[in-house]
């Protein structure tokens, strides 16, 4: 009896979990080896800065980032699996470090079910009963090792089995995209002190913070370490850009909508900083008075309580403001697939498959 074909979703999620075992068994091998020689070379202080670092490294997630890496350089033609994988590892280290600094800049408690880094090292600060402020010293310290795990993810591109040529347009490509990704955190953090923020500034940040950041980066990475030319990589930039778009569409939905044990962090947190989403843009201008003050006065309010939580998602529901941002998601996909029709030429099948398969995941994820 034959075997029914997967479709594109099935196939992206036993790639992504293959990829996923792989890169996570590479970070384990590579903390321990890290972990060692940190505290060989450079002392006990550095190793609690070090394991902060490796903390939220090692907690993971989809490790979607990873393995972009890894199918672009696998659908371009590569080969040498172990070369690509510590290029993966590297792009996911670069990922923990953003993510440590962003906990800090919105003040986040939680990562990935459990604490952040800034939180672990105040804790341990508490604990040790050191002197001067825990909190000051826990933001402190996983900034450094925030720095540390960047500049050592760096080292790891530099020094990659491949051709120098190549290495070289990788580090420039991993340099520009932080560029973007820095404005992108700026006008974020802007746009949550801006009394007037519209859809296109919130879309400039989809696309500065997460299209190229998550996206595109990471396919740029992989298919330029197999050698790909200007034409494949410039063919796959509109899929990674809609992709891209509707990541941070959902993600922003699942943030508000889905629980903590979804989401990795706690459903208010986006209210409570004051994020500007096209949820909260959208209902600012598509609700009535009372509620639209309301939900003003809530966005950025630390102490949001669980029943003023509530009502704020009512107000996204009835505004119509989740619906909208589910139809955005929903056209960015489809405009993601449709670009990838006229390129398959300049990669292999197998590869537009993946591609596919992960727009279509995103309109169905629920972590």
């Amino acid at each position: 009896m034959k075997t029914a074909p997967k479709n594109d979703v099935e196939v992206f999620k036993s790639a992504i979990a293959r990829y996923k075992q792989l890169i996570d068994d590479d970070i384990t091998n590579y903390l321990k080896h890290a972990q060692k020689t940190t505290l060989q070379q450079f002392g006990t202080h550095s190793r609690v800065a070090f394991d902060a670092f490796g903390s939220i490294l090692e907690r993971g997630g989809k490790r979607i980032r990873g393995a972009l890496v890894m199918q672009g350089y696998e659908m371009c033609g590569g080969t040498n699996k172990q070369m690509i994988i510590q290029a993966a590892r590297a792009v996911e280290m670069i990922h923990a470090y953003i993510l440590i600094l962003d906990d800090i800049q919105d003040r986040s408690v939680l990562r990935r079910g459990g604490d952040t880094a800034h939180i672990q090292l105040a804790k341990y600060h508490a604990q040790k009963q050191l002197a001067d402020d825990a909190d000051h010293f826990g933001e402190a310290i996983a900034i450094n090792a925030a720095v540390l795990g960047n500049h050592a993810a760096h080292a790891i591109l530099a020094n990659l089995d491949a051709d120098p040529q190549l290495r070289t347009n990788v580090i420039s490509i991993m340099s520009r995209t932080m560029v973007v990704t820095a404005h992108g955190q700026t006008n974020d953090i802007m746009n949550e002190v801006t009394d007037t923020v519209t859809e296109k500034d919130v879309q400039n940040v989809q696309e500065w913070k997460t299209a190229h950041y998550s996206i595109l980066n990471p396919l740029h990475v992989g298919m330029v370490l197999a050698g790909a030319d200007c034409h494949a990589t410039d063919a796959v930039t509109p899929y990674a850009m809609h992709t891209g778009l509707a990541f941070q569409i959902t993600d922003d939905i699942l943030g508000v909508f889905g629980t903590e044990h979804e989401s990795g962090k706690s459903p208010m947190d986006d209210i409570r900083e004051g994020k500007r989403t096209l949820l909260s843009t959208y209902a600012l201008e598509h609700t009535e008075a009372a509620d639209k003050n309301f939900l003003i006065q809530m966005l950025g309010n630390s102490q949001l309580t669980k029943s003023e939580f509530g009502r704020c998602k009512e107000i996204l529901q009835s505004s119509g403001a989740l619906a909208y941002s589910q139809t955005a998601a929903k056209r960015h996909i489809e405009q993601a697939i449709a670009s990838l029709e006229d390129v398959q030429k300049h990669w292999s099948g197998e590869g537009t498959q993946f591609l596919t398969g992960l727009a279509q995941y995103l309109l169905t994820r629920t972590s």
